[in-house]
């Protein structure tokens, strides 16, 4: 178990990882789709993310279809696939993706899921497993480790459980990839964070003409 523990986000250039935050059964069942809401949030989020749909890489991991854009922005998202061995969410990132993600859920390894509530292992075709783990961050933090062996643990949101494990001191980096979008209200990645007790070093800086990607390593003070 000798891989990193890492996040990567997209955030707007006014600070937020996602827009107001909107009930899962609101954006992404048909019974809410007039819903006002559900089509502000919708629109927000396809713009704070955009710079990732055309890239071959999303197109074929979502099975879209072959073709797409290649170059700096597709090489990182890869690389953020490729690198992850396992994964660990929160239960809202879940509810929220069960509704919404291909049959094949674009993740194809395990994936560690935070709750209150038991459930059996979730299989879904292309090799993603969904375990889901009462017992708290450390735990389903560990069970990840294990499963991913020498490949690194991405902590793949929301941004609570984001918060909770850098608070903690168990990210060892993460990456930031900054969007041209002014949301001007919604969710921000470093909301309720100790800054006291963490050490920030910038080790990457790579810019397209989309978006700019920053990966910071972390270090307790």
């Amino acid at each position: 178990m000798s891989g990193k523990v890492f996040f990567s986000v997209t955030m707007s250039l006014d600070g937020f990882m996602a827009p107001e935050d909107v009930p899962a059964e609101v954006v992404f069942t048909p019974e809410g789709r007039d819903d006002p809401r559900a089509r502000r949030w919708l629109a927000k989020w396809s713009e704070l993310q955009a710079w990732v749909f055309p890239l071959r890489w999303f197109r074929e991991s979502l099975g879209f279809g072959e073709g797409g854009e290649e170059g700096l922005d597709n090489d990182f998202a890869r690389e953020i696939y490729e690198r992850t061995g396992a994964s660990v969410m929160g239960r809202r990132m879940f509810d929220a993706g069960e509704l919404s993600w291909p049959e094949e859920a674009p993740f194809h390894t395990p994936v560690f899921v935070l709750t209150h509530s038991g459930r059996d292992p979730w299989e879904r075709p292309g090799g993603t497993t969904f375990h889901f783990v009462q017992d708290g961050v450390e735990s389903a933090l560990l069970q990840a480790r294990e499963a991913a062996g020498d490949r690194d643990v991405r902590i793949s949101g929301g941004a609570e459980t984001i918060q909770q494990y850098l608070d903690r001191g168990l990210i060892d980096e993460f990456s930031i990839t900054l969007t041209p979008v002014l949301l001007g209200a919604g969710i921000r990645l470093f909301d309720h964070i100790d800054a006291d007790r963490l050490t920030l070093t910038q080790s990457r800086a790579d810019a397209s003409s989309r978006v700019t990607h920053l990966t910071y390593t972390v270090a307790k003070r």
